[in-house]
């Protein structure tokens, strides 16, 4: 059985939910320690100019973690996000397919920056069509940490195989994980093309999820379809 396990980010990317549709069960690990550096909080939208960034402001103290981080909904940046998003993709194909949600989803309360993450992605996941069961690591009552962490989830999800991103190649080892029965597998996603709004500015990669949901829909086998060829092209 294969798990995969990731911070639950904001309106994350294409690749964030491939990993999650190559896994038997995805456990959103939304108690490690929240980082400026890493998506929990921000996400990238294409615009006429290319890339813009949107971020939540948050509220939070060195060292916690992200289901005790705070998003500071009285500066209004709920509704900023909203016309961000209204002003750059209105004219896509599939925008009132989902926009109506996602601002409902958005404009809701919730206790801190995980829940609210957890909350959008699942959606989104569930409107792909993944029927994998979801999990949340604070749930697991686990004190380790990084790639021990890492090891106890898998081990307690009762799988076999876990599916990591490249990132944790930095501390990961393919013998510890061997050493407790289970096989290390990176992720094979690479950015597809697809379709997208203002053509002249040409193709831009790594745009949240949205970008894709609001130009081609819910279509994941299109998203399967292009990961395929481009396989195929690199093995040629």
């Amino acid at each position: 059985m294969v798990v995969a396990i990731h911070q639950p980010d904001y309106i994350s990317w294409l690749g964030y939910f491939y990993k999650m549709s190559k896994s038997d069960v995805f456990v959103y690990l939304d108690d490690c320690q929240f980082s400026n550096d890493n998506m929990h909080h921000w996400n990238r939208l294409k615009t006429p100019q290319g890339s813009c960034r949107v971020k939540v402001p948050v509220e939070q103290h060195l060292g916690d973690p992200i289901n005790r981080v705070r998003t500071r909904d009285e500066l209004g940046w709920k509704e900023k996000h909203l016309r961000t998003v209204e002003m750059n993709y209105a004219r896509a194909r599939h925008f009132e397919d989902f926009y109506p949600c996602f601002r409902e989803m958005l404009l809701s309360d919730y206790p801190d920056l995980a829940e609210m993450n957890i909350t959008i992605n699942t959606e989104i996941a569930r409107r792909f069509g993944f029927t994998m069961p979801l999990y949340r690591s604070s749930e697991m009552a686990l004190d380790t940490v990084r790639e021990e962490r890492v090891l106890d989830i898998v081990e307690k999800m009762g799988g076999d195989t876990y599916l990591s991103g490249h990132g944790a190649k930095a501390y990961q080892v393919d013998e510890h994980f061997a050493a407790r029965g289970i096989r290390l597998v990176y992720t094979d996603y690479a950015p597809i093309t697809y379709r997208q709004l203002w053509p002249k500015v040409g193709f831009v990669p790594y745009m949240s999820v949205l970008d894709y949901i609001f130009n081609c829909g819910f279509d994941w086998e299109q998203v399967e379809n292009a990961v395929n060829e481009q396989k195929q092209r690199g093995s040629e």
